[in-house]
């Protein structure tokens, strides 16, 4: 028990992390500060949780960014900070996933601004916790629309409007709801599943033109609005994060230090693959109906 806990306590000090969407207070550099040197990353959901922390790791290596939502505001206010933090420009932009004109107005703005975009994270996503029974035809339909076409949406533009012509990387962000059928959760993991099959696709059909296309899928991460509905907090007191491998939920941290790995020329002859990020978490974590239908019931009665 004591090396797993020194592992733990290593893993902590060489991923520090903040549980708001807020910067690092301190920063370790587990790559070379430059390795994203001249490059502009285009972020959707880049306003908070995982998308907030893989903006400022990229700035902290010299990227520029974009980061997009439908919310401006929130978007507005997360560039201030990663700005301030890393005195790299980040451009705040709004636009709906779902909806390609407004993602093909950002992107124009973003080459305004930029000359170039090098690479594309998809990390929009919406998700909650509902058993397919009481799952309404308009929620499935949204989850799919925001998750699977959304990505599919981002990269066919950024393909046409520059990665054709000047090469790229893209990075989506899935889970692996889908490797064992997770409770209540049918929705996500189908539109996840859907985009892991998708990177394949894209990443043989686009590899000539010099494409990139991976997936990463995270487990239980802290400071997350998914951790927070999706029942990690209620994890974290009842202690069944004892049962993952690594015995802890992992942090927005180490989810950005992934992405930077297969965004950079670390990882320039990766392509068509998932990255699956979750300390182990799939292959021992309980997928039991009655504690997950309890939780999802306390969760409506509080809504």
């Amino acid at each position: 028990m004591s090396q797993c806990m020194l592992s733990a306590s290593a893993a902590s000090h060489l991923n520090e992390d903040v549980e708001t969407d807020d910067c690092l207070t301190s920063y370790t550099y587990l790559f070379s500060p430059d390795i994203l040197k001249d490059k502009v990353a285009f972020i959707t959901g880049g306003g908070s949780g995982i998308g907030f922390r893989i903006a400022e790791i990229f700035m902290r290596h010299g990227c520029r960014t974009i980061i997009a939502s439908r919310n401006l505001d929130r978007v507005t206010e997360a560039a201030k900070k990663l700005t301030a933090c890393t005195g790299q420009k980040c451009v705040p932009l709004s636009l709906d996933v779902r909806h390609p004109q407004t993602i093909s107005t950002a992107v124009e703005e973003a080459l305004r601004q930029f000359g170039k975009v090098n690479i594309l994270i998809n990390n929009a996503a919406g998700n909650f916790l509902c058993p397919a029974s009481a799952l309404s035809f308009n929620a499935f339909k949204t989850v799919i629309d925001i998750d699977t076409l959304g990505t599919f949406n981002a990269s066919k533009i950024l393909y046409e409007k520059y990665f054709k012509d000047h090469g790229g990387v893209i990075v989506n962000i899935t889970a692996t709801l889908s490797y064992r059928g997770q409770a209540l959760q049918v929705h996500a993991g189908s539109a996840k599943a859907a985009i892991d099959a998708m990177t394949k696709h894209l990443a043989v059909e686009w590899g000539p033109h010099n494409i990139r296309v991976n997936s990463l899928a995270p487990g239980p991460i802290s400071g997350t609005e998914g951790y927070r509905r999706l029942g990690g907090l209620s994890a974290e007191a009842k202690k069944s994060f004892e049962c993952i491998p690594l015995q802890r939920a992992g942090n927005k941290t180490e989810i950005a230090h992934s992405v930077l790995y297969l965004a950079s020329p670390a990882a320039s002859y990766v392509t068509g693959t998932t990255l699956v990020v979750d300390g182990g978490s799939w292959l021992t974590s309980a997928n039991h109906m009655s504690p997950m239908l309890d939780h999802w019931t306390s969760q409506a009665k509080k809504d």
